[in-house]
């Protein structure tokens, strides 16, 4: 780029500006959902069709696969295309799929593919308010928020000097970006938008528009729960949460109601024995693919091993590893080591483990009848100081490791508790492969002989089973719901 002049600079941030203004008028369209002008000149409705068929089996892969117990597929599909019927447009193709994820989410792909989780399932507690999570997708595929979001992107990127872009291949840069490029945040006027949107369509549909602030209710009280569960402040959230990705307030919903434009119906419809029943049963946590968390323990049936945790360290079931953290900095992460798979396990530790840390006093170990590893570095973290110890194991034709992370001054501490753990991890017992089974949503009827205690009891929760029958129910903790109500518990 070197024999560029300054003036040649200065003809092409015009031609730029020139490309980028002329984009501007051409690619403004009327948004058939708010009868606005909106932006989307890089994305046009093919692209977005396109886009969503490409990487809707990509999205499935990546949150656990379709849930196909007891039709709950087909009674969203149902609820789906109820509400696009009453859409700004009726005759669009969309895909409903309900993801074996016990993750409270819901989302959309551009070109009419929306998914909910069965996580998301569990915590609603009629219809009307899985109706308003629905709708509000439909809203965001209607507006065409993620055309218009990338077509902001794309100009922002052009007026910046990007000439690259101006003459790239627009949307198909999209495909194949996974996951994180559709569960980013929407802006505050789209997610506004999708709210506006979801309230006309639920009401056009005859459901109680108060659903969507029913609901929301649920969602902040269960990301507090989890977040309180993990150790972590009451008011975070989990990056793949319904309310990382959907950032919104109460005093949004009725402002939304308002713009919605649309008079409910007398007797407006929520559902609730239908949908109580539509989700009775249905797993509820980690699914046997998961692995379960057990109190202290961990266990995975089809894997076949298990192992413990030390008392003072509380459990997290992520898609690619088990996290266990205490009070003090220490963690414990449990991963596998497909790299550790095929070599002797000392020498993946001293070769193939990190091109960065140096793994010292490296040994062979046997751990309850399996091939075995482990050493140790001194590492530095942004909290201070650490001893990293890693365990590697050999189990069947797979490889697993420990990572152990401690704070250097309280290494010594952790030894004997650590140590424990590692020679806890074993295969399962014929009685152990039948004893673990997955957790799933049961429904009750409120008769009045019945306490509240009568169903926290029924709870098969490791902790707080108070907390969460009251999460799941959308009622304060130690409130008796209502005589003659349907309630959820959670059952082996």
């Amino acid at each position: 780029m070197g024999w560029l002049n300054f003036r040649s600079h200065r003809h092409l941030a015009g031609v730029l500006t020139a490309i980028a203004l002329s984009t501007v008028v051409a690619g403004c369209s009327t948004n058939l959902a708010t009868g606005e002008d909106s932006f989307t000149a890089f994305m046009s409705p093919e692209q977005e069709k396109q886009i969503g068929s490409q990487e809707h089996p990509k999205m499935v892969k990546e949150f656990g696969g379709e849930y196909t117990e007891k039709d709950l597929q087909a009674y969203v599909t149902e609820i789906g295309e109820k509400l696009v019927a009453v859409s700004e447009t009726p005759n669009e193709k969309f895909t409903f799929t309900v993801l074996d994820s016990p993750v409270v989410n819901a989302f959309a792909l551009p070109g009419g593919y929306v998914y909910i989780t069965r996580g998301l399932a569990a915590l609603a507690t009629n219809e009307a308010e899985l109706a308003g999570v629905i709708a509000h997708e439909i809203g965001h595929v209607v507006a065409r928020h993620s055309a218009q979001r990338y077509s902001r992107g794309v100009l922002t990127q052009i007026l910046a000097g990007g000439l690259a872009v101006a003459v790239g291949n627009g949307a198909g840069d999209l495909i194949g970006a996974g996951a994180s490029a559709y569960l980013k945040s929407f802006s505050r006027e789209h997610e506004f938008e999708a709210d506006m949107l979801g309230i006309r369509y639920i009401t056009k549909a005859g459901y109680d528009p108060q659903a969507m602030a029913t609901f929301l209710q649920k969602l902040r009280a269960h990301a507090r729960l989890q977040a309180t569960l993990a150790g972590r402040s009451a008011d975070d959230v989990d990056q793949y949460d319904f309310m990382a990705t959907h950032p919104r307030t109460l005093d949004r919903i009725e402002p939304a109601r308002q713009s919605a434009n649309v008079v409910a119906v007398a007797n407006p419809e929520r559902g609730a024995v239908r949908y109580m029943t539509a989700i009775d049963g249905i797993l509820y946590g980690d699914g046997p693919d998961q692995g379960y968390v057990r109190g202290q323990e961990f266990v995975h049936v089809p894997l076949d091993f298990r192992f413990d945790v030390p008392d003072g360290f509380t459990i997290t079931n992520q898609p690619t590893a088990v996290i266990a953290k205490d009070d003090h900095g220490a963690q414990i992460i449990f991963e596998g080591a497909p790299g550790a798979k095929d070599i002797r396990l000392d020498r993946y530790l001293q070769n193939g483990f990190s091109k960065q840390i140096a793994i010292r006093n490296i040994e062979m170990l046997d751990i309850n009848g399996q091939e075995a590893a482990t050493g140790s570095a001194d590492i530095s973290l942004q909290s201070g100081p650490a001893r990293l110890r890693v365990v590697v194991i050999r189990h069947g034709d797979s490889a697993y490791q420990f990572l152990f992370v401690t704070p250097l001054d309280q290494a010594d501490s952790y030894n004997l508790p650590l140590r424990r753990t590692t020679y806890s991890f074993r295969r399962l017992t014929d009685r152990e492969k039948q004893i673990y089974t997955p957790l799933r949503i049961k429904v009750r009827a409120v008769n009045p002989e019945y306490s509240l205690q009568t169903f926290i009891n029924d709870m098969d929760v490791d902790r707080a089973p108070a907390e969460v029958f009251a999460t799941i129910n959308g009622i304060e903790n130690g409130q008796l719901p209502a005589i003659g109500s349907l309630v959820k518990v959670v059952k082996h």
